[in-house]
């Protein structure tokens, strides 16, 4: 698994598993908002909104902030960044994969070699459809 500072991709994606914590991470998009904000607009308690903003910050996804008494979150980027990187370099194997395939001389007759007798039941299914 890929790695970012100490924290791991796992980690990031174990956080965004639960339900709540990706409606807190979208509430964040918006911007910086306090616990009671955030609370105000999801179906849990603001202890439970803190827990949850205590596992995003510990993957990574979040940042805090003190404002006198109030505690202000918001999504850190390079959190995202990173998980993005992450997910993105499945993608660019799948690309990768996808060139190499692209770039092979075409072989028409090519399953029906890979697999011995292929070609047979291919024919016979076509003489029982012409039928």
């Amino acid at each position: 698994m890929a790695t970012y500072g100490s924290r791991t991709a796992a980690t990031a994606l174990d956080a965004l598993g639960d339900p709540t914590r990706r409606s807190v991470v979208e509430l964040l998009r918006d911007g910086e908002r306090s616990v009671g904000d955030l609370a105000s607009d999801l179906p849990v308690s603001r202890p439970a909104v803190s827990q949850h903003l205590k596992v995003l910050k510990g993957a990574g996804l979040v940042t805090e902030r003190r404002e006198g008494t109030r505690h202000l979150y918001a999504i850190d980027p390079s959190g995202l960044l990173s998980l993005r990187s992450y997910l993105e370099s499945f993608w660019d194997e799948a690309l990768a994969s996808f060139k190499e395939a692209a770039d092979r001389p075409s072989d028409p007759l090519g399953a029906a070699r890979a697999e011995p007798g292929a070609e047979r039941r291919a024919e016979r299914r076509e003489g029982r459809r012409s039928r």
